[in-house]
C-alpha cells in the first residue's frame, strides 16, 4: 500500500469516529431530571435515583443518557427548564423537589411520559385523574404532604412543652402551601394555641421572618419542606440556633445538619421509586396505568446536640418514638 493511501484511510477512519460516538449515544434512550432543589445538596438523592435504574437495569452513561435541569429553588425557573427538555426529545421526564416541577413539566409536554415526586394531592393538583389509574401521561409517588405537616405539628408542641406561640415558615410561590398552612392552622386552633404564619420567598424574607419571631417567645417554629427551604437548609438552621428557636423541619438532612427535629419521608426511598417508574416507562409501560405510590416510611429524627445547645430537656416520651437521635 502506498504511503498516501495508507494516511488517507487512516484519516477516513477517524472522521467516522465521532459520528459512529453520537449514533451509538443518540440510540440511548434520554430522561429528563427536573427539580426545584439544587445540584449540590442533593448529591445523596441523586445516587438513590441512579440505583432506582438500576434495578431495572439502566445504568447512566452505558445505556441511557439523563439530562439534569436543577432551578435551586426559584419557583419562576421551572418552566424554561421543563422547556429545554422537552426540545431534548426526551423519552421522560422525572420531576423532584415539589409540585411546581411536575406541574411545569406537565404544562410543557402533554405527550411526553412523567414521572413526578410531588408534597401534595396529585388529584387535587390536576396531574392524575385518580391514585389508581392516574391517565394522561403522568404518575408518580406523592407524600401528602398536608397530613404530615399536622403529625409534625403534633410532634413540636409535645417536644416543647414551655411554647406558647407557634409559627411556621412557609414559601407562598408553593402550590402545596395554601393546603398545608389551612391544615396546620385546623390541627393548632384544634389544640387551642396560637399559630403565627410567616412567609418567606426571598433571601431577606428568611432573616425578617427570624427577627420577628424574637418578639413573640416563648415560641416554636415549623418550616415546610419545600426546595425553596431546603436549598438553603445551613441558613435556617444558623438562624434558628442563633436566636434559640426550637425548630421542627420536614426532612431528615435539616437534623443530620444541627436542627432540633425533624418528620417526614423516606426522601431517598421516594427518589428510588420514582427512577423505578421511570425505568418501567423506558421499558415500554404507560404512566396512565401505574398507580401513583404514597410513601409507607416515615423519620422522626431528634438532635440531642441541638437540644442541649437550646436548654430543652425533649420528653421521654417524644424520645423513646424517634427513629434516630443524634447525640
Amino acid at each position: 500500500m502506498r504511503r498516501r493511501d495508507f494516511i488517507k484511510g487512516i484519516v477516513g477512519s477517524a472522521a467516522t469516529w465521532p459520528l459512529a460516538g453520537r449514533a451509538q449515544q443518540s440510540a440511548m434512550p434520554m430522561i429528563g431530571f427536573l427539580s426545584g432543589r439544587s445540584r449540590d445538596e442533593s448529591a445523596q438523592l441523586v445516587v438513590a435515583f441512579q440505583r432506582g435504574l438500576g434495578e431495572l437495569g439502566y445504568t447512566e452513561g452505558q445505556n441511557v443518557i439523563v439530562e439534569y435541569r436543577w432551578a435551586d429553588g426559584q419557583y419562576d425557573r421551572l418552566p424554561m427548564l421543563a422547556s429545554e427538555l422537552t426540545n431534548r426529545s426526551v423519552a421522560v421526564i422525572v420531576t423532584t423537589g415539589g409540585t411546581a416541577s411536575a406541574l411545569a413539566a406537565k404544562a410543557a409536554s402533554t405527550a411526553i411520559p412523567i414521572v413526578f415526586n410531588v408534597t401534595e394531592d396529585p388529584v387535587k393538583a390536576g396531574l392524575v385523574e385518580s391514585l389508581g389509574r392516574p391517565g394522561g401521561n403522568a404518575t408518580g409517588v406523592t407524600s401528602l404532604s398536608a397530613a404530615i405537616d399536622a403529625k409534625r405539628f403534633s410532634l413540636l408542641h409535645e417536644a416543647v412543652l414551655d411554647a406558647r406561640v407557634f409559627a411556621m415558615l412557609v414559601n407562598p410561590d408553593d402550590p402545596a402551601a395554601e393546603v398545608i398552612t389551612t391544615t396546620v392552622e385546623n390541627a393548632a386552633h384544634d389544640g387551642g394555641y396560637k399559630l403565627v404564619i410567616l412567609k418567606a420567598t426571598k433571601e431577606d424574607d428568611i432573616d425578617a421572618a427570624f427577627a420577628t419571631l424574637d418578639h413573640q417567645k416563648p415560641i416554636a417554629l415549623m418550616v415546610i419542606a419545600e426546595p425553596f427551604f431546603i436549598t438553603r437548609r445551613e441558613k435556617l438552621v444558623t438562624l434558628a440556633a442563633q436566636h434559640s428557636i426550637p425548630t421542627i423541619y420536614g426532612i431528615r438532612e435539616f437534623a443530620a445538619s444541627g436542627g432540633l427535629m425533624s418528620y417526614g419521608i423516606d426522601v431517598a426511598e421516594q427518589y428510588r421509586q420514582t427512577r423505578i417508574f421511570a425505568g418501567k416507562i423506558l421499558k415500554g409501560a404507560k404512566p396512565a396505568e401505574l398507580p401513583v405510590l404514597q410513601p409507607t416510611k416515615f423519620e422522626f429524627v431528634i438532635n440531642l446536640k441541638s437540644a442541649k445547645g437550646l436548654g430543652l430537656v425533649i420528653p421521654p416520651g417524644i424520645l423513646a418514638i424517634a427513629d434516630k437521635v443524634i447525640e
